[in-house]
């Protein structure tokens, strides 16, 4: 069977982001480490009158980039919610379950392990996140066997996780508020919604005024991430006279190459570059590496797959044709791949260095786990032909 153009896509995305992160890997453990670390720690400085931003490569790839990241997760959450596999209660029940259950299964097994030391509890969150980047990429290795409604129920699964991590983010990952930035990003979200209102089907606008709420809302204390979400919330879904595509469809096509094949492995690059001079194989049984990577692993099956099998076993959802329950186990398992969000939340859970080298053991860990046996059981259980 010919293998889709979206299946192919999704199958390079998945390369290109395992090769960067290998790459960052290998610069940090490499005499490449210098410049690595030279390159991540860049100053960049952007200012406008008395308006500035000064920040370090890595925080504007971590807070701007992502923001883009963000934007276009915002525009697949859209999508579904209105003609997707959200877009009514009888479809959404099973994917919301396994999110929600998905997040909170890990969590509370990272909670367990790391129980009494306070700074350790701030992460968390790292393990409830999914990398949908990854995630599909993996499931694209399996080829062209696998059904369409497992990779869309695999796509709904990690939309909504990342909205939950969006949520967590804002909720508590968020620095000491300045109420005057807050009121500017607010009054960009009322542009926007007048923009959307006024029915103005021009994409321009809307990205002027969505950069200026990232900016107000970095500068407000709330991670610029949001913005990106709150935008997208508002961009048209309908075509206006004269186009031929939606705004929404003309942002998801466009955006997609870029975020998938340069903004998320330009994260994983620089992001999972962790020095391991001085780090033996005991270091994976430390309780903030071995909490994130059995959160990761067992966490997430459990916490998708348990939901699923209710809803399917009591008939709440019916089981769509050609899907059978060990290859929803098997997605259950590619949802343990927590890569890109998991480092992303990482970041804000730990300033200190000195965690860099356990977070990322451990979501790594996790996270190379659950693609190789996910992998292996969506291979076993599709079909042969």
């Amino acid at each position: 069977m010919a293998v889709s153009s979206t299946e192919n896509r999704d199958l390079k995305a998945g390369i290109v982001l395992m090769s960067a992160a290998a790459l960052g890997l290998v610069a940090a453990n490499s005499p490449l480490s210098i410049w690595y670390d030279a390159l991540r720690e860049l100053p960049m400085t952007v200012r406008i009158g008395a308006f500035e931003i000064d920040k370090p490569l890595l925080l504007w790839i971590n807070d701007g980039l992502m923001a883009v990241f963000f934007f276009l997760v915002g525009l697949e959450l859209k999508r579904e919610v209105l003609t997707g596999e959200l877009s009514s209660p009888s479809k959404a029940v099973l994917p919301i379950a396994c999110a929600v259950g998905g997040m909170a299964v890990p969590a509370l097994i990272y909670i367990w392990i790391n129980t009494g030391d306070n700074v350790a509890l701030r992460g968390w969150a790292i393990p409830a996140a999914t990398d949908i980047a990854f995630a599909l990429g993996v499931l694209a290795l399996a080829g062209s066997r696998v059904p369409i409604a497992l990779k869309v129920l695999l796509t709904a699964i990690a939309v909504i996780d990342d909205l939950g991590a969006i949520i967590v983010i804002a909720l508590f990952y968020t620095a000491d508020l300045s109420f005057s930035a807050l009121g500017a990003w607010a009054v960009a979200v009322l542009a926007l919604l007048l923009l959307n209102r006024f029915k103005v089907t021009s994409i321009a606008p809307y990205v002027v005024v969505a950069v200026i709420a990232w900016a107000a809302l970095l500068k407000s204390g709330v991670h610029a991430t949001l913005a990106g979400v709150v935008a997208a919330l508002f961009i048209p879904s309908r075509a206006g006279s004269g186009r031929e595509k939606a705004p929404l469809q003309q942002l998801e096509e466009d955006l997609y190459p870029v975020v998938a094949f340069f903004i998320v492995p330009v994260f994983g690059f620089c992001n999972a570059g962790v020095s391991f001079a001085g780090v033996g194989f005991e270091g994976l049984f430390t309780p903030i590496s071995f909490g994130i990577a059995a959160a990761l692993f067992f966490g997430k099956q459990i916490g998708v797959f348990a939901p699923a099998y209710l809803a399917l076993r009591t008939g709440l959802v019916p089981l769509n044709p050609g899907v059978t329950l060990t290859q929803i186990y098997g997605v259950a398992l590619l949802c343990g791949i927590g890569f890109t969000m998991s480092l992303f939340i990482a970041g804000l859970a730990f300033a200190d260095p000195a965690y860099d080298a356990p977070v990322r053991l451990g979501v790594l860990g996790g996270s190379i786990l659950s693609a190789v046996v996910g992998l292996l059981v969506l291979r076993y259980s599709l079909p042969k032909h």
